[in-house]
């Protein structure tokens, strides 16, 4: 019993010793955490946020091809997480596709568990121009410290200088998406 209680305690003491309040390094790199177990998480003023960086990987859309935040250089990029077995990856999809029309924003997205041709199907049949990182084991993912894998789909969003402005743990739609994305856009371009 004194064991059981000497052990409670000590859980409660390292959970009092961990800061959940900040999601991310002030001006360093990201570091994900969910705080409050939150599933929409915005990061501001753009100081707080933590920049991500060496995000690539194999072409979806582009046999022996690499893709990735390097080639959006200077643009807000939206990273989205799915895969073609994902029922709600389904659902916006169409919305990414037309956030990038429509905004000139970069879609870059991570296709994780799946195979290349139900993947590649799944992109054709929904008439999906952006091209993704097809990273069935979450190499890629990886590059996002402290991310939650198994959360398909998510998605963040990046300012022009790549550092993490919102994260949706869930699946994200058009009338969150746009206003956010077009803020991001008017917010002063980062120094060459």
């Amino acid at each position: 019993m004194i064991r059981l209680l000497a052990v409670a305690l000590a859980a409660l003491f390292l959970a009092g010793c961990s800061s959940t309040k900040e999601a991310v390094a002030t001006g360093g790199d990201f570091q994900f955490v969910a705080p409050g177990g939150q599933t929409t998480i915005l990061y501001d003023p753009p100081e707080s946020r933590g920049t991500v960086g060496g995000i690539s990987g194999d072409s979806l859309l582009h046999d022996g091809a690499t893709v990735g935040l390097d080639d959006h250089a200077g643009k807000v990029v939206v990273v989205n997480i799915w895969g073609s077995w994902c029922g709600p990856c389904r659902e916006e999809m169409p919305g990414l596709q037309f956030v990038q029309e429509q905004t000139g924003a970069a879609v870059l997205g991570i296709d994780v568990r799946d195979e290349r041709q139900a993947a590649a199907d799944f992109i054709r049949d929904r008439g999906v121009t952006f091209d993704s990182i097809f990273d069935p084991p979450g190499r890629a993912l990886a590059r996002l410290s402290g991310y939650p894998r198994n959360t398909v789909p998510s998605t963040l969003v990046l300012d022009r200088q790549h550092r993490v402005a919102a994260v949706f743990l869930t699946v994200v739609r058009v009338p969150e998406l746009m206003p956010l994305v077009e803020r991001l856009q008017a917010e002063p371009a980062p120094a060459p």
